[in-house]
């Protein structure tokens, strides 16, 4: 995709003819807003269909996403048909704005925000919607129909003129309040709505709060004061951004977006904000990411460390210490709070999105071992260091620990990062990402008097490195494989070079690079593996593996076509630049939970190597050698 062909696609409107057309809307046709503690998805023709409350991994009050007629959701749209729909952000802010054009009678902007500070202590868990007329006239309406506990539970209302009181059967209190227009009443479909008709120059609010009273007045909520200061923190925020590299636009939107999926009390960031959206239309491959992923969250670590983000860097490394200073083991993946992942359950009441079922809530891979786990935690903690922290000596004995368990485990079999459903195997990954753990501890040791500890551990990367230069080669013994005694390739593979475990231009590098091209790739993009991993169905092509991709490129020295893999992932991104989990490369259609933190982590970091090959290329270098970055 050319970026003249990206851009036209960024800023063509949405064209809705009727109410059809707007169940026709896909995963991409979301924007996402949040307050640190949850995020909504507000879909093109204004209807929010995701939301849960009060804290991303809490039961869903708004879930039509997964399914229309049982999970609820809230609307802000125009009556007449047809009208076109055009989504942006504020600049440098989080703030949607919805741009409702209506054929022959006017338009509409609907501006949506969740108030933030950055500071939890000041959290209302709060949806605003501020209608405005913007020229001509038109009627509007609004839906208020929430369906608490995934759709389990319907709400009785309590309706007072222009307050609407949903309650839930176990003391959930949502009340949605009008602000200047309208009256509410009961809608014959659920819920309750109102309509009303605005001319140029008029507006109306609507606020939408959790565990709030009926009776208070939209003055209580202070709107137009909230939007001005939420506003204003999100554009403070973006000032501490330091990337200035071709890709500014992209990487900005990747750092806000991040910002909206960190849990403010704890510093963990979830995966995605949704549960159970397919990585292909119809299948089984749903699974629920509203939980932290120690892998995610060190990864976090070095993108807001290659972007000035310093208190962010500090709060997702702390969150995850603080973890292991309670449970003392490393898991691989955490509730927002730090506490244990729920098990893994369906919900056989809904209908899953478009079809796709099971809908999953809680994560069964919880219990699975992931030995690369640990090598992200050491990566994260050495870029922690070098990037202006200061490991604590307290903090130093739970790393310490872990890189013991390392040394003493790295030679089992584990699950592997792709979370597979088929057993254990000696993943080379996971053996990679183990002599990470083992290098990062090496050289951290010393800061704290560790000297013979160093020793141990160089001496156990060296043993491992020598087996996984040779048991990791498939027959030819010229290039890697996904995992001990297999002949086939798996897109983690494209780490090695990144984790400086071996050179970019080491000759089993390239033809590893190659053969994951030629049997994983589709155009630019990149599947992670083509084998049976006990789950079954189809997925698309894995975003992260394409940026990995565009990586190793640059530092190799292929520059142009990292840019070109690069940018056909960046453009793949939806109208307001966010990426899902997968692609399908036939169609480009976005799969998989959505925003992905994984897919703009990818983002970033691979702009970063990018940008750095581009300024060496100018000054005469012929590639990227092994630097570290991140630091």
């Amino acid at each position: 995709m050319d970026l003249y062909s990206a851009a036209k696609r960024l800023n063509r409107p949405f064209v809705f003819t009727d109410e059809a057309s707007t169940r026709a809307l896909s995963i991409a046709d979301h924007g996402l807003i949040g307050d640190g503690f949850s995020a909504a998805l507000v879909r093109a023709d204004g209807a929010i269909d995701w939301l849960c409350l009060p804290r991303f991994d809490s039961p869903s009050v708004f879930g039509a996403l997964l399914d229309s007629e049982n999970g609820g959701s809230t609307s802000v749209s125009p009556v007449d048909y047809p009208f076109e729909s055009r989504q942006r952000y504020d600049p440098d802010t989080n703030v949607l704005e919805s741009l409702f054009r209506i054929e022959g009678r006017g338009t509409i902007r609907l501006t949506d925000y969740m108030p933030w500070t950055d500071d939890p202590r000041s959290a209302v868990h709060e949806v605003h919607r501020r209608v405005q007329c913007v020229e001509g006239e038109a009627v509007v309406k609004v839906v208020f129909d929430p369906r608490f506990d995934y759709g389990r539970v319907d709400a009785t209302f309590d309706i007072d003129g222009r307050s609407a009181l949903a309650k839930g059967a176990s003391g959930e209190r949502l009340v949605a309040v009008l602000g200047g227009v309208g009256q509410w009443e009961p809608r014959p479909e659920g819920g309750v709505q109102s309509v009303f008709r605005l001319k140029a120059g008029e507006r109306g609010w609507v606020v939408i709060s959790w565990n709030a009273s009926e009776s208070e007045s939209i003055l209580a909520y202070r709107p137009f004061e909230a939007l001005r200061n939420t506003r204003r923190r999100w554009r403070d925020w973006v000032q501490q951004l330091q990337y200035d590299g071709p890709w500014r636009h992209h990487v900005i939107r990747s750092a806000l977006l991040l910002k909206l999926l960190m849990y403010a009390p704890t510093g963990a960031m979830v995966a995605a904000p949704t549960t159970s959206l397919p990585e292909w239309i119809g299948g089984v491959r749903n699974w629920d990411y509203r939980y932290t992923w120690t892998r995610d969250t060190a990864m976090a670590v070095r993108a807001a460390n290659l972007l000035g983000c310093n208190r962010e860097a500090r709060e997702f490394f702390h969150f995850v210490r603080d973890t292991l200073e309670r449970d003392r083991e490393l898991h691989i993946m955490y509730a927002v709070d730090g506490g244990r992942v729920p098990d893994e359950q369906t919900l056989d009441h809904l209908r899953g999105y478009r079809g796709s079922r099971p809908v999953r809530i809680g994560n069964g891979a919880r219990d699975q071992l992931q030995l690369d786990t640990a090598g992200a935690l050491m990566d994260a903690a050495y870029v922690y260091e070098r990037g202006g922290g200061l490991l604590t000596a307290r903090g130093w004995r739970r790393l310490r620990e872990v890189v013991d368990n390392v040394a003493a485990m790295w030679a089992e079999p584990d699950h592997g990062i792709w979370e597979p459903r088929a057993g254990k195997r000696h993943n080379v990954h996971s053996k990679l990402m183990s002599w990470l753990a083992l290098r990062r501890g090496a050289e951290l040791a010393p800061l704290f008097g560790d000297q013979p500890v160093q020793t141990r551990w160089q001496q156990v990367a060296d043993e491992l490195h020598a087996e996984l230069c040779v048991r990791g080669l498939d027959s030819t013994a010229k290039r890697f494989v996904a995992a001990y005694d297999h002949e086939h390739p798996d897109a983690s593979l494209l780490l090695l070079p990144i984790h400086g475990f071996l050179p970019p231009n080491d000759d089993r590098v390239l033809r590893t690079v190659e053969w994951i091209r030629a049997k994983l790739g589709a155009g630019p993009y990149v599947y992670r593996y083509r084998t049976d991993d006990g789950v079954g169905g189809e997925e698309g092509a894995f975003v992260l593996c394409g940026f990995w991709l565009a990586e190793v490129l640059a530092m190799a020295g292929q520059i142009d076509e990292a840019q070109r893999v690069f940018v056909a992932h960046a453009e793949a991104s939806n109208h307001l630049g966010l990426l899902a989990e997968q692609i399908d490369p036939g169609t480009g259609t976005l799969l998989g939970n959505f925003p992905q933190a994984f897919s703009h982590l990818g983002l970033i970091n691979a702009a970063a190597r990018i940008d750095l090959a581009l300024r060496l290329r100018d000054e005469g270098s012929p590639r990227v050698p092994e630097v570290e970055i991140g630091r």
